[in-house]
């Protein structure tokens, strides 16, 4: 098949609203920015758009396009893929290009599938709202009938967005013994207690989690409601992040809203853990702020606000770089909405034992020097890298 025609083909099947989701993928160049692209139809405010999701070595990033935006997108993304396999409502097809363009095109008919336009649809969560789940009654998020607290939405919404990432990480944790998890900086807990809730009672993982905390109230009272919920996997200890010397290997390690240096000392810890998965939502940031001296990014940095943002900013992408070079497989992630918080960006680290690319570490180098920056979390690791 020629690429005109595969377009065509493409192309007719994408007009009728056919398309229930697509993976475009093995980009021809290794530098590729774009590793892998997604697609799927969605419906916002009544009217059709094709969702390409655009994955990145660290970042997914998202954007809308019309049917005829999207068949020009496609054009071009084909010029730089190989591969790709798309879903119609009654047939796979599957597209493979060689180094000429020449196309292997594959088709198989399937069970008649429905377009998911989950923009025009009801959320559908891991936790359901009008299911009482006992740990969320507890937390005062849910009433007894299971109903959502109007003014506790948001938390809901925010525990649910955290279940997806634990739910992303259940290939990455062992099955075949006891999963060990810690939770630094547990706070209230209600991520502690969802963590539990899903992996335990509703996957059936053996498991041990610790919540650790400053707060001796919080933890006491923490303790009391995993006592009177039965969540014998689960306790909560008072301590701090720098001072826990109780473990020599953790399967995941998660620390949420850790101020400043101590999210780096989380994510030291659990890089020397050996730990699988890494969930991190870092709070104030301040080392880079003080350290931070680049005349040629002068016109941003004479600002004290917008460089109190790009030092937030360029601190979770050394982090995640940091953890790239070590053998993780990093992403930062939105976690909730920005207008709920701006303390919205989660970095999510798997255990892959993946070299750096070559050149990887030169570079990081090259933009921490541009900075002036002595990260405190290269200093963790130096031995690693």
């Amino acid at each position: 098949m020629e690429l005109q025609t595969m377009h065509e083909q493409l192309a007719e099947r994408i007009e009728r609203r056919s398309l229930v989701s697509a993976i475009i993928s093995q980009p021809r160049l290794k530098s590729n920015d774009i590793k892998r692209v997604k697609l799927k139809p969605v419906e916002i405010k009544n009217d059709y758009f094709i969702q390409f999701e655009y994955q990145f070595e660290h970042v997914l990033k998202h954007e809308n396009l019309s049917i005829a935006d999207a068949l020009e997108k496609l054009e071009s993304l084909f010029e730089d893929f190989r591969q790709a396999l798309f879903q119609f409502t009654d047939e796979r097809i599957q597209v493979q290009l060689s180094k000429k363009f020449k196309v292997s095109w594959k088709t198989e008919q399937t069970e008649t599938k429905a377009a998911e336009l989950s923009h025009n649809r009801k959320k559908q969560y891991l936790l359901e709202d009008g299911v009482a789940y006992p740990f969320l009654v507890r937390l005062g998020v849910q009433s007894p009938d299971g109903k959502v607290k109007k003014q506790k939405y948001d938390k809901f919404r925010q525990i649910n967005r955290f279940i997806e990432f634990i739910d992303d990480a259940l290939v990455h944790l062992p099955n075949d013994r006891t999963v060990r998890i810690l939770d630094f900086g547990s706070g209230k807990s209600y991520l502690t207690f969802a963590l539990y809730h899903y992996l335990r009672i509703e996957k059936g993982l053996d498991l041990r989690v610790t919540g650790l905390d400053l707060k001796k109230e919080v933890i006491e009272e923490c303790q009391r409601i995993a006592d009177d919920l039965g969540y014998d996997q689960l306790e909560f200890l008072v301590g701090d992040i720098n001072d826990y010397n109780e473990e020599s290997a953790v399967d995941m390690v998660v620390t949420l809203h850790a101020c400043d240096v101590a999210t780096d000392m989380a994510l030291a810890r659990a890089v020397k853990w050996n730990a699988k998965v890494i969930l991190s939502v870092p709070c104030c940031q301040h080392e880079l702020n003080s350290q931070i001296a680049a005349p040629e990014l002068g016109l941003m940095l004479q600002n004290g606000l917008i460089k109190e943002r790009f030092s937030a900013l360029a601190t979770d992408s050394i982090r995640a770089e940091i953890l790239s070079l070590v053998g993780y497989e990093t992403q930062l992630m939105e976690f909730i909405d920005m207008e709920h918080t701006p303390k919205n960006i989660l970095i999510r680290a798997y255990q892959t034992g993946k070299k750096p690319a070559s050149g990887q570490y030169d570079r990081y180098k090259a933009f921490t020097q541009l900075l002036s920056a002595k990260p405190f979390l290269e200093n963790e690791l130096k031995g690693l890298l």
